[in-house]
């Protein structure tokens, strides 16, 4: 039998590398060997069925349905999280999405994860008052974050606020899979904007089993990047890659959150190569639908990734994202911290802030000058300039 290498399978396929390996790694495909550290695989080998589309094809079958979600009459929450589809296909998908208003809050969604807030939050605000739970919470996360992106402060208060006047009004006859879905949004917004939960939500893992696949893996990420909080950077890239071992990338928009939460972790325990690695995945899931918006709003916890991987490869695509990080960081240092009328952030550029916080953690030049791939004198001058903004003698 003939073989060809991962990288002549990759071409063949049209597919990365990297999912090559995948595919070896979980054995689905036939013959496939390993000699030292490079698989050969059967010259006339098939790609494997992309799972994705299978569960799409699937999901509305009989066998697919999940007792533990709610009747078809109820909408779903976050509905494009919550589709499976194959990078590339957002936009298909949600012209698949037979409900209207679900269609919409996937459009909004869609609006939102690509950058394009001023039109996700028109689209959101139509279902701020809906009376539909699910369609009301999405509209609500998503015109907050939208508004929060593009410095509507009160906006995004408003949105905040509903959401957790309406957790308040939930009782005992409000369906369990309701329950869930605030609980998962509003314990989101919580965690990643570090505002106060309500007395009326429970722990995370009180409610991961009503949720629809897309969310529960959305709701890992929060998990995940609570641990990165409390600087448990350890179980923080435990639950993220347990959480991608799980549902692989069925689910598009999860799959880049819990890479790129991943990606923090490994960078605080000075991995770099393996942050780069979840970061390259999340941006090979992203970049086919332009769903930028989440690079943008970690760039500050990624300790300096983002630079090290993406300044010179996508410098295009790194102007952008940066755009995103001024303009989201602004907005959650208001929320975040409303009575502050200065901030510290403001006085840095984004590559000077990144080799203060590497400093700040204890990285020396040597190391900083390694991760973010520049000369020596481009980090003392970056250095200098640092002291000078921020007044230090």
């Amino acid at each position: 039998m003939e073989y060809i290498s991962a990288k002549e399978a990759a071409e063949r396929w049209k597919i990365s590398e990297r999912y090559v390996q995948r595919y070896c790694n979980e054995g689905r495909i036939e013959g496939v060997k390993k000699f030292g550290g490079a698989w050969a695989i059967p010259q006339d080998a098939e790609k494997p069925v992309d799972r994705r589309q299978k569960a799409a094809g699937e999901r509305n079958t009989p066998e697919s349905v999940d007792k533990t979600l709610p009747p078809r009459h109820f909408h779903l929450a976050m509905p494009l999280m919550n589709t499976p589809y194959t990078p590339g296909a957002a936009m298909d998908s949600i012209t698949k999405i037979s409900d209207a208003d679900e269609h919409n809050i996937a459009l909004a969604e869609y609006y939102y994860f690509s950058g394009r807030s001023a039109e996700a939050s028109d689209l959101a605000e139509e279902y701020l008052a809906h009376s539909d739970f699910a369609l009301r919470l999405s509209a609500c996360w998503l015109y907050g974050y939208a508004n929060l992106a593009l410095d509507r402060i009160p906006r995004a208060r408003q949105a905040l606020a509903q959401i957790r006047s309406t957790v308040e009004s939930m009782d005992e006859k409000t369906p369990a899979p309701y329950r869930a879905y605030a609980s998962c949004i509003a314990i989101g917004a919580s965690v990643l904007l570090h505002l106060p939960v309500s007395e009326n939500l429970g722990s995370i893992r009180g409610f991961l089993s009503q949720l629809p696949p897309g969310l529960r893996m959305f709701a890992l990420y929060v998990q995940a990047h609570r641990a990165y909080l409390k600087k448990d950077y350890g179980a923080c890239i435990g639950i993220a890659e347990t959480a991608l071992a799980l549902e692989g990338t069925l689910y598009p928009i999860p799959s880049i959150y819990l890479h790129l939460v991943a990606a923090m972790g490994h960078i605080n325990l000075r991995e770099s190569e393996d942050a780069k690695e979840h970061l390259l995945e999340a941006w090979e899931i992203a970049r086919p639908d332009d769903m930028i918006e989440p690079f943008g709003e970690h760039h500050g916890l990624l300790g300096g990734v983002l630079e090290a991987v993406f300044r010179r490869n996508y410098p295009d695509d790194f102007k952008r994202i940066i755009d995103i990080t001024y303009s989201f960081s602004a907005g959650w240092r208001k929320i975040h911290n409303p009575d502050t009328g200065h901030h510290v952030a403001d006085d840095l550029t984004t590559m000077e802030f990144t080799i203060a916080m590497l400093a700040a953690r204890g990285w020396s030049n040597k190391e900083i000058i390694a991760h973010l791939g520049v000369s020596v004198n481009t980090v003392k001058m970056h250095i200098s300039s640092i002291l000078q903004n921020l007044n230090v003698p």
